[in-house]
């Protein structure tokens, strides 16, 4: 085994040298080791692909399809993020110069980043918020401005975001917007991102509008906030939650021309094209199977229905999630706001894996994280665990 010259250990970029790994991943392997334990860390969805999504990716290999595509994906995969666009959210973008098809949501927001940002620069990021958000802004260079929406229900508001704004000076690029939001679940009302767009026109920035959870909301229609200022707006999306495709990494990015033209460039050098058969899967989800989210929608509000109220019989306040598949839930008052020692407790002596809310900024401390993308009964023995652990500290 080759041992890393000593002169070169330090030969790293000194950017990557400022960031930690995943947060979430780092507490999903360090409970992986707790004997029985349930996780419930991950974003995972439990479902499976749709049967017709699965066959068109066999389709692809068997027809040899098997040479680059267009960088910026085949035109049937941007044909069929257009019509999903259009069809669900009446927003119009051309396949051709206004869409790139990127290996998952994760690369669309890493080209981005890398797309705008210069040194110096700085992206308003309300927390709490997805962790990879923060060092791929520290890698492009520029750095966070984490606001604490935690007082306001989670959600940022046009006040805040003005009074940030007047206190960042001018070096501000962006405003991170993450709807229905990791780790919260919490959908942003149309109001509040009408709102938003003023103040994001008026000091004339980007937003980045991480939508990956679009299809996954409880009662609401999501808003897009690129129906106010499509001018303006960076919209990232994907196929990882709304089809539970997780491991195919297909995301994309639709914005203005301009911005696409040198967002392409970014996204070429990093991967050159995302992998035709999971851009064949894509495109048949979102050209003929728009449908395919609602029983996952229904499983989703019926599990965060149940979550809700166990933890409420638990004497815990839970963030009420109009979309995704968290629960983000108050540590009991006996921890205070230690949640990274609540959530190792739990794991240790109640045998449930959660993510402390600190991992996600600032506005999540004092919280852990749980994903009910889980089955029934997984969610029914880890409840019974927590209420058991919660009941052990109160004795």
């Amino acid at each position: 085994m080759p041992k890393l010259a000593s002169e070169l250990s330090q030969q790293v970029n000194q950017r990557l040298n400022q960031v930690g790994p995943s947060g979430i991943r780092a507490v999903d392997q360090k409970f992986s080791k707790v004997p029985g334990i349930i996780k419930l860390t991950l974003g995972e969805p439990d479902m499976n692909v749709p049967e017709h999504v699965k066959q068109a990716a066999i389709k692809s290999i068997t027809e040899n399809d098997s040479h680059y595509s267009p960088q910026k994906g085949t035109p049937y995969l941007r044909q069929g993020i257009h019509h999903y666009l259009k069809t669900s959210q009446n927003l119009d973008y051309d396949p051709e110069t206004e869409i790139i098809a990127t290996v998952g949501a994760t690369e669309a927001v890493c080209a981005t980043l890398l797309t705008i940002l210069n040194p110096g620069d700085k992206v308003v990021i309300p927390t709490p918020a997805f962790p990879l958000y923060f060092p791929l802004v520290t890698i492009a260079g520029a750095e966070t401005i984490q606001v604490d929406t935690s007082a306001d229900g989670f959600v940022l508001t046009p006040e805040h975001l003005e009074q940030v704004l007047a206190e960042a000076g001018d070096s501000v690029k962006a405003v991170l917007l993450n709807y229905p939001g990791n780790p919260t679940g919490v959908e942003y009302p149309q109001s509040t991102l009408e709102g938003l767009a003023k103040v994001i026109a008026d000091h004339h920035l980007y937003v980045i509008a991480d939508e990956i959870y679009s299809e996954l909301t409880f009662g609401v229609d999501h808003f897009s906030i690129a129906k106010v200022i499509p001018e303006r707006t960076i919209l990232i999306n994907g196929l990882s939650k709304s089809h539970a495709m997780t491991g195919y990494r297909m995301g994309y990015i639709a914005g203005p021309t301009e911005f696409i033209a040198n967002a392409t460039k970014m996204h070429a050098f990093m991967v050159t094209s995302p992998s035709n058969p999971a851009q064949a899967a894509a495109a048949e989800a979102l050209n003929n199977g728009l449908d395919d989210p609602i029983v996952m929608r229904e499983a989703y509000q019926k599990r965060r229905d149940f979550v809700q109220a166990a933890f409420a019989k638990m004497g815990l306040d839970m963030a009420t999630p109009s979309g995704a598949f968290y629960a983000f839930v108050k540590i009991p008052a006996a921890y205070g706001q230690d949640d990274v020692r609540f959530a190792e407790d739990l794991a240790e002596k109640g045998k449930v894996g959660g993510v402390p809310g600190s991992a996600f900024g600032a506005g999540g401390e004092g919280y852990i994280r749980f994903s009910y993308a889980a089955s029934d009964a997984v969610l029914a023995e880890a409840m019974k665990r927590m209420a058991a652990f919660v009941d052990s500290i109160k004795a």
